[in-house]
Formats: structure tokens, sequence, C-alpha cells
């Protein structure tokens, strides 16, 4: 599971950063990738990265404004010469699918794939075996989503050495156990599969926040997240400004981390007022109130390994 980053900045594109969209890469557990909102030129960011377009099985949407929608009909009709059959799915507020189609319809692109819309509503959007995704309401100018994305629980690792005191060799009955099956051996005993499993091994959980001011809604979702994207668009000396404009400062993003006992805080959609030479001070702002924090670059990729 990887997190990259294909833009991080605010409202407008600028020469270090291009507007939001974010990949999470799930090459490993799926075979595919969700991306999380498309701004303007995210499929020229994605060129320059090994992600494939015919890998993304769902998109995000957290909220209709301009620099997290406009690059969504592009992807999409791109995505078309390239993806054969292999369907797609997008998620967002009330709007999404009219934009969409309408965009679609004017300039005649006609996808080769079946395209799907869920306009979200709180709660469990997205269930299978192996995740699941909340979404939430925050507090922003017009509806604005944040998703929380669990990772299931694992079965535990096979506990070899009970198997070797019970007589047990390496075998087909490894991969039964190990699934958690009942077995009967050659002489008659019945072993039972949890009985030789280890303690289950927690999933991971992302939080990736749309645009909002602070709330309590972007605490809930963040609860002991391993990674939580937040939005800075502001910096500490700006709360007034944040809070006129339905956004958040980089000690907000913070206190919602530190609040929400993350693991990590990656602070994205900064600003275009601010330089490279301002980057450091966002940080650090951060890391006053949050420790582990780093704000996010454009084409910057993070691992999120599995947990023991």
């Amino acid at each position: 599971m990887e997190l990259l980053f294909l833009g991080t900045g605010a409202g407008v594109p600028a020469k270090q950063r291009n507007v939001t969209s974010i990949a999470l890469k799930l090459l490993e557990e799926r075979g595919s990738v969700w991306l999380f909102d498309c701004g303007e030129a995210t499929q020229h960011q994605i060129l320059h990265t090994s992600l494939k377009p015919r890998r993304i099985e769902k998109i995000f949407i957290t909220h209709l404004h301009g620099d997290h929608i406009f690059g969504l009909p592009g992807l999409l009709g791109s995505r078309s010469f390239q993806a054969g059959t292999s369907e797609l799915t997008i998620y967002g507020p009330k709007g999404i699918k009219e934009y969409t189609e309408v965009s679609l319809s004017i300039s005649q692109t006609h996808l080769q794939y079946e395209l799907h819309f869920v306009e979200v509503e709180e709660g469990i959007i997205f269930e299978d075996e192996q995740f699941l995704v909340e979404a939430q309401w925050l507090e922003h100018g017009i509806p604005s989503l944040g998703y929380r994305v669990e990772e299931k629980a694992k079965k535990g690792e096979l506990l070899v050495s009970l198997l070797e005191k019970q007589g047990v060799k390496p075998g087909p009955y490894f991969k039964e156990l190990k699934e958690g099956k009942t077995i009967t051996l050659g002489d008659g005993r019945v072993l039972h599969g949890e009985d030789f499993l280890g303690e289950d091994i927690p999933g991971r959980i992302v939080t990736i926040l749309g645009d909002t001011r602070f709330c309590q809604r972007a605490v809930e979702l963040s609860q002991q997240a391993d990674v939580l994207v937040h939005e800075a668009t502001f910096n500490a000396e700006q709360a007034e400004m944040a809070y006129n404009y339905y956004h958040s400062t980089t000690v907000q993003a913070a206190e919602t981390a530190k609040t929400a006992n993350v693991q990590t805080l990656f602070l994205t959609h900064i600003s275009s007022r601010f330089t490279y030479e301002d980057w450091t001070m966002l940080e650090e702002e951060a890391r006053a109130v949050f420790p582990n924090s780093f704000i996010s670059k454009d084409l910057m990729e993070i691992s999120i390994p599995s947990k023991k």
C-alpha cells in the first residue's frame, strides 16, 4: 500500500504544485489504484509516474470545486484508450454524476468501459472482504467529504511449531489450517485451524479529508489512522482567514492528528502564496503540535507498511 501525491496545491495550479489529486496504490492488495480527487492536469502528472490509468478502479471526489474535479473528464477519456473494458466507479457528492456525464456528452467523449456513480451519503459507502470505506461530511463552503479507508484484519500467522509438535509436516494441511479450516489426519485426529493461528493482524487505516474547517467529524474519521492527509491552506497566523474561507491552518491539521491519535500526518492543499522557501516553516508549525507531521510535495510517494 502506497500513497502517491499527484497534486498538492490549492485553488489554482502553481509552478511548484499542481492542484489536488492523491492516488492510493493497492497493487499488492488488489491489483488496483484508488484516486482521491482529480484536479486539472492530473493525467499529465500521472505521466511522470509509473501509475497506469487502466489500474484505476475507483475515484473518490471530496467536493465539486474546480481544483478537485476539472481533470476528471480528460482522465476518463484518456483511460478509455488504455483500459479496455475495465469498469470504474466514481464516488462523490450529489452533482458529480451530472457534471461528469454532461462534460463527456458535450465533448462527445465515448468511453469504452462501464462507468458507475455513487452519490454519497454519510456512512459506509463501500465494503468487500478486504476494505471498508466510510464517508462523513466536513465543514466547507459547499458539501465536502472526508474518506476513511480501513483495511480489514488478516488472519494471524500459522503457528508452525505447534503443528510440528502434533507431527504435522509442511504440505497441503498447512494451507487448509492457515485458511481456518478443520482437517482430519490419517490417524483420525481432528485439528481446527483457529487453534493453530496467531492473533489477527490489524489492517491499515488511511484517512483523506476534503477541504474543511477544523471540526469534530474530521477527528472522528481520523481516529487511530496510520496516515492522515489533511488540508493546510493557511499558516498558523491566518486562523481567522481560514475560518472565514472554510479551510484549515497547519496547526489545526496537527491538532486533528493529535486528538485522533494518528501515526503520521501529511499536509496538503498548500496555497500558492507559500513558495518553496516557506514550506519548512509550514512543516515546523505543524510539528510544534504533532511531531510526526510532513508537508506533501507533488509526485512524492510514501509506503504504508503492513502491521505485525
